[in-house]
């Protein structure tokens, strides 16, 4: 969709907003609203961004909505190894340090791993020195997650975290926070062997525990973690609020000491 219009009424709609509650916490007419959706009228650059952020749009969409009214992008896009993120990384690389000795990630927006802890190297790494092939591509979450030369022979409860992890990326793709790519890596991933046909018809409005156990197994050996995903907060670029930083808790004092064993 092109049309700034219907890019409003989109997110308007993914938000769960009446007109009215919208014109209400954007401080506009309804009517003034109802014609920016149909066309009747253009928003000005102040009223695109003020819609925006009243539907949390993420950054990488208000870009989209700003050119489809005919205005220049707001939110640049750089890359992580840019200079100017310099102070980002090393926030990143101490947090990822602090996660010691448990495994944490840094994600982009595509589940492409970006950058890891050394817990979480030696751990995969531990979990992978039996097999001499890995999954194609890049490092990503997801194939990591359903190939079958991945770690999915090692997680004990696989279905119950290939669910949560489909129904996550799903959830993104509706708040904007993903995109074709990530969609196409998903598509791939459910074409896996082994992978059962019910995960590619999921409803992803079905509410879900907050916190999914994945358990790992290694010979005799078991490791029972949880994971939080964090986020940068108020991030002025694409790619820093595309981010997610992934730490593994352990569950138990059995992984807990096997974690420092490792």
């Amino acid at each position: 969709m092109s049309d700034i219009g219907q890019l409003l009424k989109h997110w308007r709609g993914a938000r769960r907003l009446s007109q009215l509650a919208l014109a209400t916490e954007a401080a506009v007419s309804i009517r003034h609203l109802c014609f920016l959706e149909t066309g009747r009228a253009n928003p000005s650059r102040a009223m695109v961004l003020k819609l925006a952020e009243v539907l949390d749009v993420p950054l990488r969409e208000r870009n989209t909505l700003l050119l489809s009214a005919g205005f220049s992008p707001e939110y640049a896009e750089s890359e992580l190894d840019a200079p100017e993120l310099t102070a980002v990384r090393d926030a990143l690389d101490t947090i990822l340090a602090q996660q010691e000795p448990f495994p944490a990630l840094v994600m982009d927006r595509h589940w492409d791993i970006q950058h890891t802890n050394a817990a979480a190297r030696r751990f995969f790494a531990f979990l992978q020195d039996d097999r001499s092939t890995t999954p194609p591509g890049p490092p990503n979450v997801l194939r990591r997650m359903f190939h079958p030369d991945g770690v999915r022979r090692n997680v004990t409860n696989w279905p119950e975290v290939a669910e949560a992890l489909v129904r996550r990326v799903r959830r993104e793709a509706i708040g904007g926070v993903t995109d074709e790519r990530a969609q196409r890596i998903l598509a791939e991933v459910l074409d896996y062997p082994g992978v059962p046909a019910s995960l590619r018809s999921l409803d992803v409005a079905t509410p879900v525990l907050p916190i999914v156990p994945i358990r790992y197994a290694h010979g005799d050996q078991r490791f029972d973690y949880f994971s939080t995903v964090t986020t940068l907060g108020t991030p002025q670029d694409v790619t820093l609020q595309e981010l997610r930083i992934e730490c593994f808790f352990p569950m138990n004092d059995e992984t807990r000491s096997r974690a420092h064993q490792l």
